[in-house]
């Protein structure tokens, strides 16, 4: 007989907490909640990444409901977390532990429930990892009693809850079963190209009914392999909770630029930022519209409506990255076009410190990806730091994701785009050359 599911309520990757000190929560449910679960004979689930960005949904509110126990991480106060805990709490008489990283403060509204505590290093990775895996199990354990943890419960004593067919929880289930193998076979796809992956999307049948991480890892799928038009139509398919989500719009802005539809764009983005509030991610998307569009310009030899668009393009992303300090993404893009402006603006000066900061902290974090280290390439190169660029590089390539051939594509043209308007000042870089053309040769797989 399979054993109860354990559904897991955190945040993921690397988050600060209140205090602003980073914790690894990949490494906390690696190292202490799965192992935990497991040895109180619990299938641990997780919620999939992509459920955490922005809206709540089907699959969601059926992990929520349908897992016998679950477990919540209260360290950074997520609001995602605490309104995916409520949704518990109200539904969920008993079986709920929460946890959260000594040290800490919890807020006021559950400061008062029992949670479990567990050690960070100064790293923000979990230790004590045996007391701690020790800990999260007897509370399971002792979870499989009747009394009631939820304060829902707990102060209306004429609540009653819902009685749940075992047909349901058989079902939700095998849907959890099955998403693993589906993710499994999205993956395989991916490795194979665009018309694997159309194959994979028809064997899911309707796309409106799959669970939402289902469709998010094909829609990512489709934009690894550079499937534009296929990311576009499979927005139209989706239900509408999901279409709707802040990742998907920004995505979608994201497609239709790549296809050359700049100005259904254009429209999306903004209507997402007037909508759901300014972010870097959007933010950033926007201001490659409008960079794209400088860039056309500048071919077609009209050198005011250039001159309009890099403007734009520099405000969009500056934007970005005043939305997030901790973003590099949007504050390279700005202070790269800053330097290709004609003259080059001076608030460069003043930002690139802060961009390398937020960088390095990153990097430093532990956790870095590809555009981390192009981050700190495009710096080198902007320092003219030949040691420093062949370091980047080297970092940047050997982290390019699999099948995501677009980022060092990306990278590749900021570089060009560099070296082609220091070319017009007399300004030459011979070495520079050399990391375009590497990057170059990596895009094309």
């Amino acid at each position: 007989m399979p054993s109860p599911l354990c559904f897991v309520l955190m945040p993921f990757g690397v988050k600060p907490d209140a205090a602003g000190k980073l914790v690894d929560f990949d490494s906390v449910y690696r190292d202490v909640i799965a192992p935990a679960i497991e040895a109180a004979q619990l299938t641990p689930l997780r919620a999939d990444e992509e459920m955490s960005g922005g809206i709540i949904h089907k699959p969601m509110f059926e992990r929520l409901m349908l897992c016998e126990y679950a477990v919540a991480d209260l360290t950074t106060a997520n609001a995602n977390v605490f309104y995916e805990l409520g949704v518990r709490h109200a539904f969920r008489p008993r079986s709920t532990v929460l946890l959260f990283a000594e040290g800490g403060r919890l807020p006021f509204d559950v400061a008062p429930l029992r949670a479990l505590p567990y050690r960070l290093d100064a790293g923000g990775e979990p230790t004590d990892l045996e007391a701690s895996r020790a800990a999260l199990t007897q509370r399971l354990k002792a979870a499989r009693a009747k009394d009631e943890d939820s304060p829902v419960f707990q102060l209306v004593n004429w609540m009653v809850p819902p009685d749940v067919a075992h047909a349901k929880t058989d079902t939700f289930r095998e849907q959890a079963e099955y998403s693993a193998k589906a993710k499994a076979d999205l993956r395989s796809a991916r490795e194979q190209g665009i018309e694997k992956l159309r194959e994979e999307q028809r064997a899911l049948g309707s796309i409106a009914d799959c669970e939402a991480g289902i469709v998010v890892d094909l829609f990512l799928s489709y934009r690894a392999v550079k499937g534009w038009s296929d990311m576009i139509a499979l927005v139209e398919e989706m239900s509408p909770p999901l279409r709707e989500s802040v990742m998907i719009q920004e995505q979608l802005g994201f497609a239709l630029n790549r296809l050359g539809r700049s100005e259904e764009a254009e429209r999306t983005l903004l209507a997402l930022i007037n909508h759901r509030g300014p972010s870097s991610e959007t933010y950033g998307i926007l201001g490659r519209v409008y960079k794209d569009r400088w860039e056309a310009a500048v071919k077609g030899g009209d050198k005011f409506l250039a001159r309009g668009q890099l403007e734009k393009a520099i405000d969009a992303y500056l934007r970005g990255f005043e939305a997030d300090w901790r973003d590099a993404y949007p504050g390279i893009n700005a202070v790269t076009l800053m330097e290709l402006r004609d003259p080059p603006d001076p608030r460069r000066e003043s930002l690139i410190p802060v961009v390398r900061h937020a960088v390095e902290r990153r990097i430093a974090s532990g956790k870095p990806d590809y555009w981390d280290h192009a981050t700190r390439l495009e710096l080198a190169i902007l320092a003219k730091d030949e040691p420093g660029a062949n370091a980047a590089a080297a970092d940047a390539l050997a982290a390019v994701p699999e099948q995501e051939v677009w980022e060092p594509e990306t990278t590749a043209r900021n570089l060009r785009l560099i070296r082609e308007v220091r070319a017009r000042r007399g300004e030459t870089v011979n070495w520079a050359a050399e990391i375009e053309q590497a990057l170059e040769r990596r895009s094309k797989g």
